[in-house]
């Protein structure tokens, strides 16, 4: 049977032992019973995310695969880990990770979105990942990116899925008076996309859309500033040729069915719910415009940090350990099961089984596979955020001069997200200002003053 045409449940893609390959077994959901016995013994949430912790146990002691696998090959996996726990106990682990440093807050409130990209900080509520780390946090599911920014600044969510841009631009006091924000983890990279209603298909080429209507998410957001580098390299100015409104992300779609916007840059799953409503379909990735992007981030207030660095340091661990998880390609058909039900994305598993996985109908008649659709690498590199603010320059969001660096390195907690991923034994990526293409063009975050005299449109031309 082909790749493409294999079917897993969620549960046969995971194997919590061994997270390099799938592990076909008896029953659908991986455990070793027979499939007519799933309801009565299916291990719940926790016991996954448990079962994920000795995974990466067992890989962090065995780190080479031929002898990782013969190990457990010739002692059994229940015999392996009951050897492993008698000398390093994950329950011991466990507590030792919380004992590091007594908590100033466990009673926690975190605010999200109710999109994919939030998928590491949402899976880390149901898999156990904040109760491992001794924190009680509650997900505060939220309306709209204002009201996100809003409660964050008025303390009453003690931390937040934001936009990558939004708590550069609280820090500087766009949009909302100043108050510094740190990013602790990238939540996603890639994961948007174009979505056009029906009525273009036969109208893709960029620069027939004068006049088009298009939806963004929040002007500080990257899929504003990714729809407006992409309308303009086709010669659209997004100021005068084109309508951008702001519509929260669950918005999006009943929009479109209205005949309000022509399409919208926006966020999964609902850039998928458009083509499974056969209201849209999509005319091109995000990451066709720059792969690897930042899309949402992880972040809190500077002064929560001060005041509960031991709770900061918890909550970072909880989401890293997250998004390892996420990253793994056969953990993706498991997340969509967690991450559906209604008190966290109230979507249907289909949908967000397409997004996770990239495979996915586009509306065009095709089904595409392109795994890399959407991602979760945690680490917040600098030159995204200079490359934000050399957006928001250009666009007229920030006037003047911009120290780029000091601005990136205060609010993007890049040397906290290696500490903890090494702590975490999760490979730690080096540098901070890595290049990158968006659209074939190279961005040098050293060079972010030419990069933006650089734009044939701009505000700043």
């Amino acid at each position: 049977m082909s790749q493409p045409d294999r079917q897993l449940t969620a549960a046969s893609a995971y194997d919590p032992y061994d997270a390099d390959r799938p592990l076909m077994l008896k029953c659908g959901c991986g455990a070793d019973h027979a499939p007519q016995d799933h309801a009565a013994v299916a291990p719940d949430t926790e016991t996954l995310g448990r079962q994920f912790m000795e995974a990466s146990l067992i890989k962090a002691l065995f780190p080479n695969e031929n002898l990782r696998r013969g190990f457990l090959k010739a002692v059994g996996r229940r015999t392996a880990m009951a050897a492993i726990a008698s000398v390093m106990p994950i329950a011991s682990l466990q507590a030792m990770a919380q004992e590091r440093k007594p908590l100033e807050k466990k009673d926690l409130k975190i605010g999200f979105i109710p999109i994919t990209c939030a998928s590491p900080l949402i899976m880390a509520d149901p898999l156990g990942f904040y109760r491992q780390q001794g924190l009680t946090v509650q997900l505060m599911k939220t309306a709209g990116w204002a009201l996100i920014r809003d409660k964050i600044m008025n303390r009453e969510y003690d931390a937040t899925h934001f936009l990558s841009p939004m708590p550069l631009a609280i820090s500087m006091g766009l949009g909302s008076q100043a108050m510094p924000m740190n990013v602790a983890t990238i939540q996603n990279i890639n994961g948007q996309a174009i979505v056009l209603a029906n009525k273009h298909k036969n109208n893709r080429d960029p620069k027939n859309w004068k006049g088009f209507k298009f939806a963004i998410p929040f002007d500080y957001s990257i899929h504003n500033f990714l729809l407006r580098y992409y309308l303009a390299e086709f010669g659209i100015n997004p100021d005068t040729d084109v309508q951008l409104r702001v519509t929260p992300p669950p918005e999006m779609v009943a929009n479109l069915r209205a005949g309000n916007i022509d399409g919208f840059l926006g966020p999964d799953p609902f850039n998928q719910r458009a083509v499974f409503e056969e209201l849209g379909f999509i005319h091109i990735l995000s990451r066709e415009i720059w792969d690897g992007h930042p899309c949402c981030a992880f972040g809190v207030q500077e002064a929560f940090i001060k005041e509960n660095p031991n709770t900061f340091a918890a909550l970072f661990r909880s989401v890293l350990t997250a998004a390892d998880m996420a990253r793994k390609p056969n953990n993706r058909e498991l997340i969509a099961k967690v991450i559906a039900p209604a008190q966290y994305l109230n979507q249907p598993e289909a949908v967000l089984q397409q997004v996770l996985t990239g495979r996915f109908a586009d509306g065009l008649g095709n089904v595409r596979n392109v795994p890399e659709r959407a991602d979760f690498d945690p680490v917040p590199w600098q030159s995204m955020a200079v490359w934000m603010l050399t957006q928001m320059q250009r666009w007229g969001y920030v006037k003047g001069d911009v120290n780029y660096r000091q601005i990136a390195e205060r609010v993007f907690l890049l040397t906290d997200a290696k500490k903890h991923m090494k702590e975490l034994g999760q490979p730690v990526p080096e540098g901070a200002y890595k290049k990158f293409r968006v659209m074939g063009k190279e961005f040098d975050p050293a060079k972010p003053t030419e990069y933006l005299k650089s734009f044939a449109i701009s505000r700043t031309a």
